[in-house]
Order: structure tokens, then C-alpha cells, then sequence
């Protein structure tokens, strides 16, 4: 440390940054053990122990809510995690640099669209008398309720999500792909290999230690959906598949002012997420030659 005291210091702003905003804040995580009041404040709010999760687990919404997040959660993962993948593949084809451009130019625009703007494109091109349902009330004579019928709020969720993450989730492997050796490939190329053979055999085995820190880090999170735009989708119709962790927090701690449980319920759900982490990056060492995220 003392010979190489001067990349500490660089080091120290974000390792400052990061207790602050991000450690100090988990002793506020011991509400959940209490009946919080903001008036008493948390030193003064009576210390109730495993009450508020015990409700949790016991109440008639817990089945719904926890396998609405696990079902949305692990369906997204599956479906969106190789399409970054295959983008990035398909993008290290294009020799063109314009062309290249223009396309990766195309492909990352979405992820700069706010959510709020995705979920009301969603609702107008969805909506019953949208440009969609029009053609299918052409073609089968009647509309579709995609945006109350509970059985397609999971797929237009993950849909919408890889159509505006997929691009900008495939730089990391574009780079990664960028510094493959093209005399590899060349040589490949005489030895008789066709283009699938050598991604298969090239390609792959340099993005392979990315792909599995992706897959660990995304698997650790499955429990962690994003709120907005779920919340956004919400309508009083699809609540049997919308309402996920995530928003029952808002609800109960926000809006009740339940403070204590809500933050009960986020823990549990915290927890959850670091098991799957460990397990994860256990399975992924296995299977990847002891290469994991940690």
C-alpha cells in the first residue's frame, strides 16, 4: 500500500461514496424487526422481531405476489439473456464500419427512451382501438385486451424489455469481440471452417467468461424487477400478474404508511437475491473451468 499509496487515493472517493450511500443506509434495515414509529424514530420503536415477515409469508397475497416476481423475473432472464449475445455475433459480421454504425446506432436508441414514454407507446399501440388490435379486428374480427388481460401482461413486459435493452446490452460483448484476432479467423477460414464453426470455436470461447459474470450478476437480481414500469403497467384488470414484490412495497410502505412491514418485505426479498447470487456463481464455477464473479 505504500509503494502504491497514490492509485489508493484515486481509489478513496469511491470507496467513501459507496459506505455512505450505500452501507450507512442498511442499519435503517432494522425497522423491519420493529413497529416503527416515525415519531419514537427507530431507537425508540418497540422491537417486534420476526412479526412483520411472519405476516408476509402467512398473508393470502404472499403465492401470488412472490411467483408474479419469480415467473417474471426468471422468464425475462431466459428470454432476454442470449439476444444480446446473438446481436453482438451478428454485429462482428458487418465489416462496413458505417454500416456497423448506423446499425448499432439503431439498436441503442431505445435504451434512451424513458420508461414512462415505453409503457404509453405500449398502451397506444396496444389499446383496443390501437394500430394493432385494428389489424387483428381485421383479420379475426375482433380486439385484443393485451393491456387488461392478465395472460399477456408477462410477455408485452418482457418483450418491451428487449426490444429497448437488448442493443445497448450487447456493447459489452461487441467489445468483447473486438479484440479477437482476425488472423484467427483467417486461418480458420482456410482450414475449411464455415462462418457458424467459427463463432462456435472463436467467437464464443472469448465471450464466454463475460457471458457467465452477465448471468451470475442478472441471476443475483432475479428477485429485483424494476418497479416502474411494472407499477406503470399496472391496471386494475391484470393485477393477478402484475402486482410482484416490488409494487406491494410501494403500496403497503408508501401509500399505507406501513413502514415497518414494507421494509420487512424488502429484506426478505434482498435475502432471496443474495442466495440466488452464491448459488448461481457456485453452479456457473462449476460448469465454467472454477470462472466465476468471484
Amino acid at each position: 500500500m505504500k509503494k502504491h499509496y497514490f492509485l489508493y487515493l484515486l481509489l478513496a472517493p469511491a470507496l467513501v461514496l459507496t459506505l455512505i450511500f450505500k452501507y450507512v443506509p442498511m442499519y435503517g434495515a432494522v425497522i423491519a424487526f420493529k413497529d416503527f414509529s416515525p415519531i419514537k424514530g427507530i431507537m425508540g420503536s418497540e422491537w417486534v422481531g420476526w412479526k412483520h415477515f411472519e405476516k408476509f409469508l402467512s398473508s393470502p397475497n404472499f403465492d401470488v405476489i412472490f411467483m408474479n416476481t419469480l415467473k417474471l423475473s426468471l422468464f425475462g432472464l431466459l428470454c432476454s439473456f442470449p439476444v444480446p449475445i446473438l446481436l453482438a455475433l451478428m454485429l462482428n459480421q458487418i465489416r462496413r464500419a458505417s454500416v456497423k454504425k448506423n446499425v448499432q446506432l439503431f439498436l441503442y436508441a431505445p435504451n434512451f427512451i424513458s420508461v414512462v414514454v415505453i409503457v404509453g407507446m405500449l398502451f397506444i399501440f396496444l389499446s383496443p382501438t390501437g394500430p394493432i388490435n385494428h389489424l387483428l379486428a381485421w383479420i379475426t374480427g375482433e380486439p385484443l385486451m393485451f393491456m387488461s388481460d392478465p395472460k399477456y401482461f408477462r410477455w408485452i413486459y418482457i418483450l418491451s424489455d428487449i426490444w429497448q435493452g437488448a442493443g445497448w446490452a450487447s456493447i459489452i460483448y461487441v467489445a468483447a469481440l473486438a479484440n479477437v484476432d482476425p488472423e484467427l479467423h483467417n486461418a480458420a477460414g482456410l482450414d475449411g471452417a464455415n462462418l457458424l464453426q467459427r463463432i462456435r470455436h472463436i467467437d464464443l470461447p472469448t465471450i464466454r467468461p463475460i457471458m457467465a459474470i452477465v448471468f451470475i450478476l442478472a441471476a443475483g437480481g432475479i428477485m429485483s424487477i424494476g418497479f416502474e414500469k411494472a407499477y406503470l403497467m399496472q391496471t386494475s384488470m391484470n393485477l393477478p400478474a402484475s402486482e410482484i414484490i416490488a409494487t406491494y412495497v410501494y403500496k403497503v410502505g408508501l401509500q399505507s404508511g406501513d413502514y415497518a412491514y414494507s421494509a420487512a418485505v424488502g429484506l426478505f426479498n434482498s435475502v432471496i437475491n443474495v442466495v440466488l447470487l452464491v448459488t448461481v456463481n457456485l453452479i456457473v464455477k462449476k460448469l465454467n473451468e472454477g470462472e466465476g464473479l468471484y
